[in-house]
């Protein structure tokens, strides 16, 4: 095992696998991304729908999706491994006419930074995915370059290109401590020995609190647990492309998955918790709304779930840059449930903080110590 690295990256998600991939792409080599589980990309990111969209009401969030699209949509000329992107696009529904104005507001804002979303009605809404019941809506938003994308190729993609340019993966390795002296990062403490290092990268995901107490730095990221059914449901009834469709004032979601319909919806009674177990019996308040907006899962059998967590911050936004107090301490967390779908961005830009080099990117709305002050306006679209 490598026992001196000039980075190193805890966390083999998506997030350290991009990070790791875009410091080769500056020359920085001599890296170890160290991961808990005997395979990359088995927490968070291999427990996501596989969502990517522009729809964003922060315009930080906006501009990383901007950036991570335009990657996924190359990712095979740019990294030399597929991404599987389908953009069949996002449709939100909207039931309120508090919705209605906020995403007025956000619409316009995306169009300023150039995204092509269409206004619907909701028998618009109706045609661009049939089968969904359209009962209730006031209105809806669609982005035909909205889409699904694979998480596990994009992680593997990113981790294997950074492979082949030098870094090493620890796998089955875990982080046990980080060694500080005079208010610096020097080591970080595995199952499998000591690394000596000036850089470690906090991209551990959920647990991104527990590594930030190793170092002595605050990582306000809580675990929360959310859910993902998948069912078999008859073809008749379900929008033929693979669209994912929202419904805003309940956080319900579904696209289709091979044969079948992948689906999900927010708790409203939420805790901070680690426990990944599914809670079956959330399952009625989900399938109650499920059917009212996608009439054909009445008859659908639940095949199999799991569940995931989110890494959430007070404001919903990310952290991404070195830590408070701690030097060489860098932090790429708390996503809110839009970690994959950013982590083409938030790598590149993480990564040139590390080389010393300017990221072209405004980082005042995911700046460690922004919560030390007032929070103005985080991000209103978590679903």
């Amino acid at each position: 095992m490598k026992r001196t690295a000039d980075v190193v990256i805890i966390g083999g998600g998506c997030m350290g696998a991009s990070v790791a991939y875009h410091l080769a792409r500056l020359g920085i080599t001599d890296v170890v991304l160290v991961e808990r589980e005997a395979m990359l990309g088995t927490g968070s990111t291999g427990r996501n729908a596989g969502g990517v969209r522009h729809q964003f009401s922060h315009t930080a969030n906006i501009q990383l999706s901007i950036e991570s699209i335009r990657l996924l949509e190359h990712f095979e000329q740019a990294v030399g491994y597929p991404a599987d992107l389908h953009q069949d696009g996002y449709l939100f529904l909207l039931s309120s006419r508090a919705s209605e104005e906020t995403f007025k507001k956000n619409v316009s804002l995306q169009r300023s930074l150039g995204i092509e979303v269409d206004w619907l009605s909701p028998d618009e809404a109706a045609r661009v995915a049939p089968g969904v019941n359209v009962e209730g809506v006031v209105a809806a938003t669609f982005c035909r370059r909205d889409g699904i994308a694979d998480p596990n190729g994009v992680t593997m993609g990113f981790a294997r290109s950074a492979e082949a340019a030098g870094m090493t993966i620890l796998r089955d390795t875990e982080v046990t401590g980080i060694g500080t002296t005079a208010g610096r990062v020097t080591s970080v403490v595995t199952s499998r020995g000591n690394i000596e290092t000036p850089v470690v990268v906090n991209a551990a995901g959920p647990h991104a609190r527990v590594i930030g107490q190793m170092a002595g730095a605050d990582v306000p990221v809580d675990p929360i647990r959310r859910h993902i059914f998948i069912a078999q449901a008859p073809a008749a009834g379900i929008p033929p492309s693979r669209i994912m469709v929202i419904d805003f004032d309940t956080t319900f979601y579904f696209h289709r998955e091979g044969a079948g319909v992948l689906f999900g919806m927010g708790g409203k009674d939420e805790a901070p918790t680690f426990d990944t177990t599914v809670q079956w019996d959330f399952l009625p308040e989900v399938i109650e709304v499920a059917v009212r907006r996608l009439p054909a899962l009445r008859d659908a059998a639940i095949t199999h779930s799991w569940a995931g967590l989110y890494e959430v911050t007070p404001d919903a936004n990310p952290i991404i840059g070195p830590a408070n107090g701690v030097g060489g301490f860098f932090l790429i967390n708390g996503f809110s449930g839009h970690g994959f779908q950013h982590a083409p961005a938030a790598g590149r830009i993480l990564a040139d903080l590390i080389a010393g080099r300017d990221p072209q990117f405004d980082m005042s709305a995911f700046a460690a110590d922004r919560f030390s002050r007032a929070i103005h306006g985080g991000e209103r679209y978590v679903v």
